[in-house]
């Protein structure tokens, strides 16, 4: 999840995430959301005339790609439909071994 999120993600908040969640993808989906709310909520492109422009609409794009990106991405705490269909429960009983001499 760091390496989608990067390493400055406070590990401690994503645990708290994971636990009210309960899926890898569904913490990085709702960092990377704020993430794009944030972005929205400002100004996207300021230019001051002969002085400085400041454009944040690729930044904004990059993390929309990211989005896409982790929604399609199989995440690795998510079992596939195929595999939680293959699971089999077998018991087995335990008795005591004879020994004859």
């Amino acid at each position: 999840m760091l390496a989608q999120l990067g390493p400055d993600s406070d590990s401690a908040d994503l645990e708290r995430r994971f636990f009210r969640l309960r899926s890898v993808q569904a913490v990085a989906l709702e960092v990377l959301g704020e993430r794009r709310a944030k972005l929205l909520g400002d100004p996207l492109k300021v230019t001051v005339d002969g002085v400085v422009t400041m454009d944040l609409q690729e930044n904004l794009r990059g993390i929309e790609r990211q989005i896409d990106q982790v929604r399609q991405t199989p995440a690795p705490d998510d079992p596939g439909e195929e595999e939680e269909a293959d699971e089999v429960m077998g018991v087995t009983w335990l008795t005591p071994g004879r020994r004859y001499r």
